[in-house]
């Protein structure tokens, strides 16, 4: 399948409810449950929820960089990203809901604010990766939907709606794992039809070999391909489902 074309305004539809979703969840949690451990291996819920509120930050950012044409970086440094993070990670329930208050405010006004005229320009991102302007929603849709998951709060990958699914996995085959050398070629198969080629290109003698096909529901092939879930309920036709390199 080829890559769905960006859809600037629903996507930014897509934020402010996903966003929504996430404040009503983190606001039945407790200070106590902030220092609790995430779903992400050493990350607690504090850590998880400081980087949301400093990723709507930077890919600001970014479309203020696509706005203006004044190169705007993410983050100032890797090491800033990182200290922001751990420095955020402590912080009472109060602090970290009035963060995520406020620096989705901020990315909701930089959206707002791209003129339609813009929305096609390149920025780059974090580790060198060039995006365009009108799909930076998506991107932080991702963050949005699979962090809230990683927060284990009851929010699991089959709760994500169909609309995202399908957009990720159109994102995950066509772009982060097309070409990718640590991954073998695959062909992802939905269980309503729905094929996806990706991983690396099989070339010299490999290159007639059929890829590795994995069967399953888009909700299930979303969660191995992200690494919120462990493919068991995947059929990959007798053969060991490969390693998925980390997001």
């Amino acid at each position: 399948m080829t890559l769905t074309p960006p859809d600037f305004p629903h996507d930014v539809a897509a934020v402010r409810e996903a966003t929504d979703r996430l404040l009503v969840s983190v606001s039945k949690l407790d200070d106590a449950a902030i220092g609790e451990p995430s779903l992400l291996p050493g990350w607690t819920r504090g850590h998880v929820l400081a980087h949301l509120a400093r990723n709507a930050d930077a890919l600001g950012n970014l479309l203020t960089w696509a706005r203006t044409d004044v190169r705007t970086p993410m983050y100032a440094s890797a090491e800033t990203r990182e200290r922001d993070i751990e420095q955020g990670a402590d912080r009472p329930l109060a602090a970290q809901l009035e963060d995520l208050r406020e620096s989705a405010a901020r990315f909701d006004a930089a959206m707002e604010a791209l003129p339609e005229a813009r929305r096609a320009f390149e920025v780059e991102m974090r580790n060198g990766v060039v995006e365009r302007a009108d799909r930076l929603p998506l991107r932080r849709l991702a963050e949005l939907e699979l962090h809230h998951v990683d927060l284990g709060v009851g929010h699991t990958v089959d709760q994500l709606s169909p609309a995202f699914i399908d957009r990720e996995l159109d994102f995950l085959s066509a772009i982060k794992f097309a070409g990718h050398p640590n991954l073998p070629p695959l062909e992802l198969c939905a269980d309503d039809g729905r094929r996806w080629r990706t991983g690396r290109t099989a070339t010299g003698p490999d290159a007639a070999a059929a890829p590795l096909v994995v069967t399953g529901s888009a909700a299930d092939l979303v969660g191995w391909l992200t690494g919120r879930g462990d493919g068991a309920e995947l059929d990959s036709h007798g053969c060991v489902l490969p390693a998925v390199p980390p997001l």
